[in-house]
């Protein structure tokens, strides 16, 4: 594990489309229980380089009920964006992840951790990628929630997704508590 976050650390695929440079954000080891796929580092995760450090991290760390002791223990949870850099900035928020990462470095990371219990794919770049579903974001997080399945969807956390939240009560009624539960076993 060591060696592949070395070479994670010096990769340069996409350096020429980020517009501040490479600077991969993630947290893993070899004995990461629960696994959180998320989309890519915004612009204060990339300049601090602590991954889920802003009001995303704050709204994801609020939805699992864990303190941030237990949410940067990598022995406990794994960070694997689906892009390690920041994108930058396009008309309604940060780009897309770049593609490059997972396709490059997931099933290698992957292979290194022991025994994940749980990964959490959160928001939609990360559920088409694992679950190559055709159902919209709702449905599938309101589908998967309830099903025993290692995968556990959820929307991205960012305060801009108040409104889907509000949209979408069952959320904070059935699918937070079902995801804390699972937290839960796995801590």
């Amino acid at each position: 594990m060591k060696e592949l976050m070395r070479e994670i650390e010096a990769c340069n695929i996409c350096w020429q489309g980020l517009p501040l440079g490479p600077n991969p954000v993630l947290q893993v080891s070899p004995k990461s229980k629960i696994i959180i796929v998320g989309q890519a580092p915004g612009i204060r995760v990339h300049q601090s380089g602590i991954p889920w450090n802003d009001p995303s991290g704050d709204n994801l760390r609020n939805w699992l009920n864990v303190s941030s002791e237990e949410f940067y223990n990598p022995d406990i949870f794994g960070i694997i964006p689906m892009g390690f850099c920041y994108p930058g900035t396009g008309k309604s928020g940060d780009l897309p992840p770049r593609k490059e990462c997972a396709r490059t470095w997931h099933k290698k990371l992957f292979k290194q951790i022991e025994s994940p219990e749980l990964v959490l794919l959160v928001g939609k770049y990360a559920i088409q990628y694992y679950l190559k579903t055709k159902e919209n974001l709702t449905e599938t997080v309101k589908n998967f929630a309830q099903e025993d399945s290692i995968y556990f969807p959820l929307p991205h956390p960012s305060p801009r997704n108040n409104i889907w939240q509000k949209k979408n009560p069952w959320f904070k009624t059935r699918v937070i508590p079902n995801l804390q539960e699972k937290i839960r076993e796995f801590i």
